[in-house]
């Protein structure tokens, strides 16, 4: 890597410097010119730079500059929301048009080609980042992007799990870069526009496209932030002595004594001693900070000529803890990536690429699952801490217990515990050691472009190959620590340790453990003819012939965890860029399958029609564009083959059954785990879309809507239920039920997006809408149901299946005059469900269809952005929302099982001078199985509208520059995920067992020289 700077920066150099050196030999001309966008307006505040940067000036008022410049001298233009353009130096240059980074002039990267977006099919949306991390600064690549991309919220058209690819490789957006280091984002949703990429990219891809340099404009620039992660909440725990006394309210319902006695309760309530009758909090200030801090710095330096450009981003990102004790306070996290590639033109006909990233991650961290803890210890059950102070001054062998100690914590306290809870999570900071976390991740990507128009004009030849390798592994200090459990006595009033049992040992060894040790490795490669020809400025003919495969192994993964390999051919014609036909086709290959079923072929067919252009619709001068797109195909995938050889018959004698000979001789039998079938096939995604596009009112308004309907037929599984059951045996456990093309699932919807612009006065508007409808249906599945309501058939993908609930309980009599429960004994205060066959039972088939769950996507997805800019001011904000999906309340918040931890939920609880307007069943210390089930009663709607983001930005003026080397400086504060609109808000906000969500309050600045 420090050679490919070195090297980057050399030539940058001499690229400068031989634009200096023309710069002083030539004669120079003054040059004029107006700098306007697509409507025609002139554009203020627009950059104008020459001589590699050397000469630079900003348009005024009404989009003027001049320059003194050599002739024939490259002029680059640019402006913040526009693409930018290269123009050459003349007397009576004309006025220079800028398109805007939305306008159909843009190029789009989809499936091994760029496109204009004017040409685009429908089935793709895209969003050019760098436009947008003016206004929006953000940490993660993917964040609110349903906010830009219709049909996107989480996964593309509910599909599930999508492919990223990172300029063309399979990477992931989470860990592999950062926003500042990327051009473009396309969504790929259609079939036509996935088919290129094969079996991997059935369920839709994500294409990242990163920053590269920009010929004859030398470029810096620095950008840093810093912010505070502030909790939105904690979950809410009962104290010691409300714990307590309910504890024994539960024992009484069961018919128990209570366990706990009025003073135990009235001292833990008291606090006059925390120590001998605790009540922890932990999620109190004094173990937690109010806010941890993230703060992070990224440089980016690109330049170069028309033979070779060269890009570099350096970006370095540190973060701690909400932690506050021991050496918890050190947790942090640090990330350093380094990201350089260069293009360079070697002949006329062939330019070769090479990008490298290296990513250097680094984690501290301290012992133990303190969150965890946090939702699962009870505040009553020991003190963490024991004073010293506390203990008897004559007992010398507690005093010598204190004096061997290895850790006293602050000189004060020793570590607390009892005989079952020998460790506890604060005595696992101060004294278990810590971990520190080590990851890797080197990144290599050549490609090389062959201009082929000698042999026939229009043909080229790319090919392309990624090397990336990843590797992590952890370094430990496992230190061993006794905890201690006190005897209490109190004499004349004041309480004393009389002494003090210990538990476990002292060790602090000081060796260094290496675990888990991971690596991956991914090769990619890609070879493409292409042929792109306009024949009489009216047919346009592009296409490609690809071939493609990659590969990735993993450790512990015996065969290669991804393994793809697929040839591609598009043939895409259009006539005056009104009418379009495209066909797109792979033939692929799957190891996953058997021998004769391994390849596939996946042809697709779109169509266009611009209907804009025709002349009919001359006289609607309101409709700058107006598309109309058609799309189907057929994708074969093995996506949801749960594994390699699953055509195989298994057999087993590791884990068999047991079984013993006269002689008392164990041995084990020979089990079949599955049958075989070696018809097992690829499912099919059967796709069609429609789409529309349109742009009215000179660009006042835009549209783009996409309807889809997607069938994936013949899913892999196991089908017991179409077998007979002796197929299927209870001892030995034994299936001979093979794996088959059997299930088959639906997906329709309609996404949109919509975009309006308007100055009205001094204030330019910009409003982006986005929105999603999306249902689902099974369509296949092997089922045997007694009663229909439970067939699976014919609901959403995402049903929640469970019990009607019919309120709780009243009394005895309630109960007698109800179907029988037979998830247990049930007492007043229990659920009441509703016997939906009428068998006068309540089991497992009264359960129902209770809602969708929204796991690939509610019913309805909205994303809202909006611009508003003010001279120099920028105000930037976002929301995204919901609705139609139910979730259930099912965390350990709320299923309390016997002594389990008590929550404020049960504070609602039925008693009998409640049973009126409870809404928490009774409470019991038994495991009643009867209340915890998936019911309506735990149900809650999910919908919810999201103040996602917020950032106010200001532009210096020019004439306020501290430099003048500084080209701009901008500096904003924004905040993320600042408000949340829901009836059911604190349960969405609420995190058990892990760290609470956040708000990110962030200020910054971006400076560009």
């Amino acid at each position: 890597m420090k050679q490919l700077v070195y090297i980057t920066t050399v030539c940058s150099l001499l690229a400068l410097y031989s634009a200096g050196a023309r710069a002083q030999t030539n004669p120079k001309v003054e040059v004029r010119s107006v700098v306007r966008n697509a409507e025609g307006k002139p554009l203020r505040g627009a950059f104008i730079s020459a001589n590699a940067g050397q000469v630079k000036t900003k348009t005024d008022s009404l989009g003027a500059f001049s320059l003194t410049l050599a002739p024939k001298s490259t002029v680059l233009v640019s402006a913040e929301g526009y693409q930018d353009q290269v123009a050459q130096a003349d007397t009576n240059m004309q006025d220079i048009v800028l398109a805007g980074i939305d306008d159909n002039a843009s190029l789009v990267n989809v499936a091994f080609r760029t496109v204009p977006k004017k040409d685009l099919l429908g089935g793709v949306a895209v969003v050019n980042l760098p436009g947008l991390l003016q206004k929006n600064y953000t940490t993660g690549a993917l964040d609110n992007l349903s906010a830009f991309a219709a049909g996107f919220n989480g996964n593309i058209w509910g599909m599930g799990e999508y492919l990223v690819l990172i300029d063309g490789v399979p990477r992931s957006a989470t860990t592999d870069i950062h926003p500042t280091e990327i051009e473009q984002i396309t969504v790929l949703k259609g079939a036509a526009a996935l088919a290129l990429y094969g079996s991997r990219a059935a369920k839709g891809v994500i294409q990242i496209t990163t920053k590269r340099g920009v010929a004859n404009e030398k470029r810096i620039n620095v950008r840093v932030n810093t912010g505070l992660h502030v909790p939105k909440g904690y979950p809410d725990y009962l104290g010691s002595a409300e714990y307590m006394t309910l504890y024994n309210e539960a024992r009484r319902n069961d018919g128990l004594e209570p366990l706990y006695n009025q003073e135990t309760i009235w001292n833990h309530y008291s606090g006059t001693n925390p120590y001998r009758y605790p009540d922890v909090n932990y999620y109190s200030p004094e173990y937690l900070r109010k806010a941890y801090n993230r703060t992070d710095a990224f440089t980016e330096i690109s330049g170069g000529n028309n033979r070779a450009r060269f890009y570099t981003n350096i970006g370095f990102v540190h973060s701690n803890s909400l932690l506050n004790v021991g050496e918890a306070k050190n947790d942090n996290n640090t990330r350093l990536n380094v990201r350089g590639n260069i293009d360079v033109r070697l002949t006329d006909y062939i330019s070769t690429s090479v990008d490298a990233t290296a990513i250097f991650g680094n984690n501290r961290f301290a012992h133990g699952n303190y969150w965890s803890s946090a939702a699962t210890l009870r505040p009553y059950r020991y003190s963490p801490l024991i004073p010293i102070s506390m203990i008897e001054e004559s007992d010398q062998l507690t005093q010598l217990q204190v004096q061997n100690s290895n850790y006293l914590i602050d000189g004060k306290y020793l570590l607390g515990g009892t005989q079952q809870h020998l460790t506890n999570p604060f005595a696992d900071m101060y004294a278990a050691g810590y971990n520190k976390g080590t990851t890797r991740q080197f990144q290599f990507t050549n490609a090389i472009n062959v201009d082929l128009r000698k042999a026939l004009p229009g043909l080229s030849f790319g090919t392309r190959i990624g090397v990336d390798y990843s590797t992590s592994y952890n370094l430990s200090f496992n230190d061993q620590y006794a905890i201690y459990a006190p005897t209490w006595n109190s004499y004349a009033g004041n309480d004393m340790i009389s002494s003090l049992q210990k538990f476990g040992e002292d060790r602090k060894n000081g060796a260094q453990n290496v675990s888990n040790s991971w690596r991956q490795q991914t090769i990619f490669f890609s070879g493409q003819f292409n042929y792109l020809r306009r024949i009489n400025n009216v047919h346009n003919i592009n296409a490609i012939l690809v071939g493609t495969g990659h590969q990735r192994a993993e450790t512990s993964v015996y065969h290669k965890s991804q393994s793809h390999v697929n040839l591609g051919l598009q043939l895409a014609y259009n006539y005056r860029q009104r009418y379009y036909l495209d066909f797109s086709g792979a033939v692929l290959h799957s190891a996953k399958l058997p021998p004769g079923n391994r390849q596939a072929f996946s042809p697709t067919l779109s169509a266009g029609w611009r209907i804009s252009d025709e002349p009919f619709m001359a006289g609607a001068s309101f409709v700058n564009n107006l598309k109309l797109t058609a799309s189907a195909g057929i994708l074969h995938t093995d996506l949801d083959i749960p594994g390699y050889y699953l055509y195989k018959g298994l057999f087993t004698h590791a884990d068999g059954t047991w079984y013993s000979w006269r002689d008392g001789t164990l041995t084990r039998t020979t089990d079949s785990r599955r049958g075989e079938n070696n018809d097992l096939f690829f499912a099919q995604r059967k796709d069609i879309n429609v789409g529309v596009e349109a742009s009215l009112f000179r660009q006042l308004l835009t549209l783009e809507a996409n309807y889809f309907i997607s069938r994936m037929d013949g899913i892999v599984t196991q089908a017991a239920s179409i077998y007979p059951n002796y197929f299927v045996t209870g001892f030995p456990q034994s299936s001979f039920i093979p794996y088959i093309n059997y299930n088959n699932d639906q997906r329709n919807g309609l996404d949109v997006n919509l975009s309006l612009n308007k100055q009205l006065g001094q204030v330019a508007w910009t409003v982006g809408l986005t929105g999603t409808v999306y249902n689902s249906k099974v369509i296949k599945r092997a089922e045997n149901y007694e009663n229909a309501y439970q067939n699976r058939v014919g609901k959403p993908l995402d049903a929640i299946f469970g019990l009607r609930s019919n309120g709780l309980f009243a009394d005895e009599s309630d109960i007698a005059s109800n179907p029988t429960q037979t998830f247990g004994q049930v007492k007043p205060g229990d659920i009441k469900y509703v016997d939906q066959n009428g068998d006068n039972l309540i089991d497992s088939r009264d359960e129902v269809y209770l809602g969708r769950a929204g796991w690939n996507g509610s019913p309805f997805t909205f994303g809202l952005h909006l611009t508003a800019r003010w001279k120099n001011w920028t105000v930037f904000t976002i929301a995204t929302g919901n609705n139609g999906a139910f979730s259930q309340k099912n965390s350990s918040y709320f299923w309390i099982r016997g002594d389990d931890k008590y929550s404020a939920a049960v504070r609602d609880r039925w008693t009998p001078d409640t049973k009126e307007t409870a809404t928490y069943p009774r409470l019991t210390s038994l495991n009643n199985d009867n209340n915890i089930r998936t019911s309506d009663f735990w149900l809650y709607r999910n919908n919810r509208f999201n103040l996602a983001k917020v950032q106010v930005t200001y532009a210096l003026p020019g004439q306020a520059l501290p430099v003048r080397f500084i080209r701009d400086l901008t500096i904003y504060a924004s905040g993320s995920d600042l408000l949340t609109l829901a009836k059911a808000r604190q349960i969405m906000e609420m995190n058990i067992g892990g760290m609470p969500q956040t708000r990110f309050f962030n200020i910054g600045l971006n400076a560009a020289f």
